[in-house]
């Protein structure tokens, strides 16, 4: 099911018997002493194979760098990691939406007539991607619907940040990525490493309620787009150039870009913090 992993047969099989692509995003980042810090992307991964697998479709290769450290994050990032390393495989806003730009219309060429982008990495991300994603299907028929984990199951499952929530995920995805005994290790004085203050109501019950209920709104995504998928007509092949006016676009509308600056209200960047450089895009 995974895109790298198929010879051209075999793509074609599974594009032809479902034209879904699961883009798979998320990042490193520091998820407290007592989990992998690849818990967004690995997550994101873990949901889009297992729904390739049951509802059909292909997953593609994962982007496994996201915005972090600017804007909101970096008041974030000062009052729950503080002034040192917090390990983290970010890039800046405009890089990121230019490539995914490029990425959709790679799905698109491809002949896939819907991509789920599901990324694990949230808290205004999303939205950028989304715009991203508005600007390209103007250009394109290609269906692209952007999610993060905890939206597919909001109403049912409170989302949150290395807490009871996500620990709970990776517990029951990847349990040799967790491991509550390493919270007792703290080289740096900084017990929480943004861990959640609810992370020891974590288990793999929780993590196997969570982890099915994503995974099946991700087949009902799918079902809901059943008709787009079953039209026989291919999508036109986007060239550069329809790709470069998407990007013109959506730089135009930078000051809708959610992860470029701080949230409103949200209090500064101390002076003296590491994260300080980072706080506002230019």
């Amino acid at each position: 099911m995974f895109w790298s992993e198929l010879y051209p047969d075999e793509f074609e099989a599974r594009r032809r018997a479902r034209p879904v692509v699961y883009f798979p995003m998320g990042l490193c980042e520091p998820h407290g002493r007592a989990a992998a810090l690849g818990l967004d992307l690995l997550k994101a991964e873990q949901y889009c194979a297992r729904a390739a697998a049951r509802y059909g479709g292909i997953v593609a290769p994962s982007q496994g760098y996201h915005v972090h450290e600017c804007g909101y994050h970096a008041r974030w990032l000062e009052d729950v990691v503080g002034d040192i390393d917090a390990q983290l495989s970010c890039v800046a806003p405009a890089p990121l939406l230019y490539m995914f730009l490029y990425q959709l219309r790679a799905f698109n060429n491809a002949g896939f007539k819907l991509a789920l982008v599901l990324t694990g990495h949230a808290g205004g991300n999303e939205h950028d991607l989304r715009l991203a994603a508005e600007c390209f299907m103007r250009r394109s028929a290609l269906r692209v619907i952007v999610s993060t984990d905890a939206e597919l199951v909001a109403g049912r499952f409170d989302g949150d940040h290395a807490g009871k929530f996500e620990l709970s995920q990776l517990m029951a995805l990847r349990p040799e990525l967790v491991d509550l005994t390493r919270l007792e290790r703290d080289p740096y004085g900084l017990r929480r490493f943004a861990l959640g203050d609810d992370h020891a109501q974590a288990s793999l019950e929780l993590g196997q309620q969570i982890n099915e209920a994503i995974v099946e709104q991700l087949g009902r995504a799918v079902e809901r787009a059943q008709a787009a998928l079953q039209a026989a007509t291919p999508l036109p092949r986007i060239d550069y150039a329809l790709v470069e006016a998407a990007w013109t676009e959506l730089q135009s509308l930078r000051a809708a870009w959610r992860s470029a600056r701080p949230n409103a209200g949200q209090a500064p960047v101390s002076d003296g913090s590491r994260w300080k450089a980072t706080e506002h895009v230019p």
